[in-house]
């Protein structure tokens, strides 16, 4: 016969009794089903565990037997309650890789809300480029990706938001006095600070300013800094811009309708943890809330 946790926990439970009854009204049983599984756990240890038949105390064996069973039913039901937070999302792990403007224009509500219910579970966040974000997917050291990312294979792809770009400069540059027809043969000329998200813009008439720029800077933040600074002017989508530069302006662009993309890219549902499910639930719901970090002009 194999002892089953069932036999642990009525022996358990008559020890810290000391009686079969209320023993029996504690697990919801009767007296005579108590006093059956107790038999036929002694019978299978092949010694008596209490020294009397009232149950009051136990015998040397039983005490040793008692340690054991409560350590062991301690365990099994701390694996039990990992086992159902697990499953509603109450416990688990969360790897998110996203870019550096999703992650700070974007994500503090998404986290906000999520922790308030999910404060079980850890989240771990890591901002990186879109090559770099897809990368963390594919080698499954991430869970969800925010990027700006292609078709991946065997991955599930969700368009978050979509992004219009725009010159960036600082408020009192002679562009931003008279914007509204703004074209990119305006552009030319300027000093131009290239970046990472440059890539996404296929406009022909886009090129030349790009090959001229001297300065590359793929840090977002670092970039802002040096447009602040009066070093020179970017292009941004317009969320990239981070809230609190009020000294800076998006300026659109009149003969250009070029924008980012950023999807929301996880493995094929089936894959994912209920916590994982639970937080592509969350960004999900932050779509509504998505709006510019900057005003125009």
């Amino acid at each position: 016969m194999v002892i089953k946790i069932e036999m642990l926990r009525c022996f358990r439970a008559v020890a810290d009794h000391g009686s079969l009854a209320e023993a029996a009204e504690t697990l919801g049983r009767t007296s005579s089903a108590v006093s059956m599984m107790l038999k036929q756990f002694e019978e299978h240890i092949g010694a008596p565990l209490f020294e009397s038949a009232r149950k009051s105390r136990l015998t040397p064996l039983g005490e040793l037997i008692h340690a054991e069973a409560r350590r062991e039913l301690m365990h099994f039901d701390r694996t039990i309650q990992a086992i159902e937070g697990l499953s509603r999302a109450e416990m688990g792990h969360v790897r998110l890789a996203v870019t550096p403007s999703v992650a700070q224009a974007i994500m503090p509500p998404v986290l906000q809300a999520y922790r308030a219910s999910h404060p079980g579970v850890r989240v771990e966040m890591r901002d990186a480029e879109s090559e770099t974000v897809q990368r963390e997917l594919a080698a499954e050291r991430a869970d969800i990706g925010l990027a700006s990312i292609g078709s991946l294979p065997g991955f599930e792809r969700e368009l978050l938001f979509t992004d219009p770009f725009g010159v960036v400069c600082r408020a009192d540059h002679p562009l931003a006095r008279d914007w509204s027809r703004l074209t990119w043969t305006d552009l030319a000329g300027l000093d131009f600070i290239a970046n990472g998200l440059c890539r996404h813009i296929r406009d022909e008439n886009f090129a030349p300013i790009l090959r001229a720029a001297r300065l590359v800077v793929p840090n977002t933040a670092s970039m802002l800094g040096l447009v602040r600074a009066g070093v020179g002017i970017t292009l941004l989508p317009r969320l990239a811009v981070l809230p609190g530069f009020d000294d800076l302006a998006f300026l659109p662009l009149a003969d250009s309708s070029a924008q980012r993309e950023v999807w929301m890219v996880t493995p094929q549902v089936r894959q994912l943890t209920p916590a994982a499910r639970a937080m592509v639930g969350a960004i999900r719901a932050a779509k509504a809330d998505i709006r510019p970090g900057i005003q125009d002009g």
